[in-house]
């Protein structure tokens, strides 16, 4: 029998052994701005990773591999397998970050392939039904609110320490550092499956190192030679990895190490460690050139023998997780269900030999309203990138990407330009699909709303809790121009019906008065202010009014102690923009930063 006939015939053992042998877990660590040259690991002559390296060491790492340029999108791609820009998230804010209901998630996948899901930390695809994480196929989920501890749909006054984050929708008090808090929930979850001998899939997703920069100081005086918000960044690093050599500590000690699928990755480009290392790449979160979006991802199975250090130099992306993962734990899609990504098994396994296949793929930073065709984009394969439609460069001569050689190969330029022209086309028609805020969903009877997501604002949005404080990017100290408010929250009526609907300045946990101050609460360790340092300037609101569908439906006097204004109006099913605004007494007009809606 001929060598390649025995090695497929070794396989196809292996696969059926694989089939009837318990699945295995799966525990996923992401951090938050943590970039390709923030770690130990891939030359970064300052930090502290130990437990990174150590996994890197042991683990099938991909050299070239590609998220989006900023966190949402970057997720969306991760838990769904398409591209971002077809899943309604291209934006950390303005509703462009909540992944479109009709989207099925690598949770719902599994889970519906037998195992047990817990999310933990950061979500960033929805704070609202039907797009929060319990309603995407986590059995479990803990997690802050927004896009990073004291953002806006956050629970109000957390800063990193002793917050208040949300079990299953459901606010309760912690004690101790987030990140710390996140992982021994997560640890938790493990343990309870691990007893219950249950696979499992516990999606660990930090916040750190994302600012505000704030950690405990122990980690920041391990490098003294650094600025202090350098010391931060680089402190809540390497608490994460302190974090992370506990999580596969507790997999040994539980005896699941060997079948428990690994993986380690971040969600874009360093936001903090530039300065200090980028692995000669140019440019950082945020920016189309590989220094946005080329990240580290390891990934580690003893019992697939995925325990030795093994490099992949071909490109990948985000989209290729889910399959991919799917792929290894002998898990299926729906029939119909299809993915932009590919498994890349064989990238990841060295003992799996298969034809090199030439792909393009496309990565972008939108960060607005709705997609522009070139914006801030890169289209790659294994040498090139075209960035922006007209830059050129070769990745092997020249991987900083200095040289514009565009000029020089105007064919491959066609090429690159041909196939975004084909991506977009097919991606343009869905953009129109705005992802709209249920209520009065029987699942969701009543409906937190924050500015954080509203739409079609000149600018970005009240996105933290600090701006909350001194009336968002509307005015500065507490002086408003006189213009009107020009955005809306897109929400879907789901049962025609009467609605009590309640506008506030601050949310309700807050129980401060509309027009109040506010006084500045307690700093935390760390480089960076706590939102919640900003004092609250009072406001001369007068009255109250509730607009839908660019009318005015009623008004009400804003009295001294008033914390809500409540409406009770009919709403009919279907699509609308909801916008209730405070007048000021100069006039001029100032967005309720919160509502709550609910169905009577």
């Amino acid at each position: 029998m001929h060598s390649s006939h025995v090695l497929i015939l070794s396989l196809c053992l292996v696969s059926l052994c694989a089939s009837a042998a318990p699945k295995p877990n799966v525990v996923m660590v992401i951090t938050d701005d943590q970039g390709y040259g923030d770690l130990g690991c891939t030359g970064n002559p300052v930090i502290k990773t130990p437990h990174m390296d150590a996994l890197a060491a042991e683990s099938s790492q991909l050299r070239d591999y590609h998220v989006a340029p900023t966190c949402s999108p970057t997720r969306a791609a991760l838990l769904t397998g398409h591209w971002t820009n077809r899943t309604g998230v291209w934006h950390t804010i303005m509703g462009r970050s909540m992944l479109r209901s009709n989207e099925v998630t690598l949770a719902q996948l599994l889970k519906n392939n037998g195992y047990t899901t817990g999310m933990f930390g950061k979500w960033h695809l929805g704070d609202n039904f039907p797009y929060r994480p319990q309603d995407r196929g986590f059995d479990l989920t803990y997690y802050h609110g927004g896009g990073g501890v004291g953002q806006t749909p956050d629970y109000w006054d957390n800063s990193y320490y002793d917050g208040s984050y949300f079990r299953n929708g459901e606010p309760e008090p912690a004690k101790g550092f987030c990140t710390d808090v996140f992982f021994e929930q997560s640890h938790a979850f493990i343990r309870r499956c691990a007893q219950e001998k249950k696979p499992f899939f516990a999606y660990i997703s930090t916040n750190a190192p994302h600012g505000p920069f704030h950690c405990p100081e122990k980690y920041m005086a391990l490098y003294p030679d650094q600025p202090k918000t350098t010391q931060a960044f680089l402190g809540m690093i390497t608490n994460i990895d302190e974090n992370l050599g506990k999580t596969r500590k507790l997999l040994e000690e539980l005896g699941i190490e060997d079948n428990t699928i690994f993986i380690f990755t971040t969600d874009n480009g360093t936001a903090g460690g530039m300065n200090v290392f980028n692995a000669g790449m140019r440019g950082q979160k945020g920016s189309e050139y590989d220094g946005g979006h080329r990240v580290p991802f390891f990934l580690h199975w003893p019992k697939a023998g995925l325990n030795k250090k093994y490099v992949s130099d071909q490109i990948c992306h985000a989209i290729d997780v889910v399959p991919t993962l799917l792929n290894l734990t002998d898990s299926r899609a729906p029939e119909g269900h299809e993915f932009d990504g590919i498994s890349i098994r064989a990238q990841l396994d060295p003992r799996i030999k298969e034809d090199k296949v030439h792909r393009y793929i496309v990565t972008d930073s939108q960060r607005v309203v709705d997609p522009i065709k070139w914006r801030k984009s890169a289209v790659m394969d294994d040498r090139w990138r075209l960035i922006n439609g007209e830059e050129l460069y070769d990745m092997d001569a020249d991987p900083g990407q200095k040289k514009n050689i565009a000029k020089d190969h105007p064919d491959q330029v066609k090429k690159m330009r041909d196939f975004y022209d084909q991506w977009w086309a097919e991606l343009e028609p869905t953009f129109a699909e705005t992802t709209e805020i249920y209520i009065g969903h029987p699942d969701a009877p009543q409906v937190t709303v924050t500015a954080h997501d509203w739409l079609e604002v000149p600018h970005a949005p009240p996105w933290n809790q600090a701006q909350i404080r001194w009336g968002g990017r509307e005015g500065r100290g507490g002086k408003y121009d006189s213009a009107k408010f020009q955005g809306h929250w897109a929400v879907k009526v789901m049962q025609s019906g009467t609605y009590e609907i309640s506008v506030m300045r601050y949310p309700a946990e807050a129980d401060t008065p509309i027009r109040a101050a506010m006084p500045a609460g307690e700093n935390v360790p760390g480089a960076s202010r706590a939102y919640r340092c900003t004092k609250g300037l009072a406001f001369p609101f007068t009255k109250a009014v509730l607009k839908i569908d660019g009318k005015e439906i009623a008004r009400q006097a804003v009295n001294k102690d008033d914390t809500q204004i409540t409406f009770t109006t009919e709403l009919e099913a279907g699509s609308h923009q909801l916008a209730p605004v405070f007048l000021l007494e100069e006039g001029g007009e100032v967005g309720a930063y919160y509502a709550i809606i609910t169905k009577k």
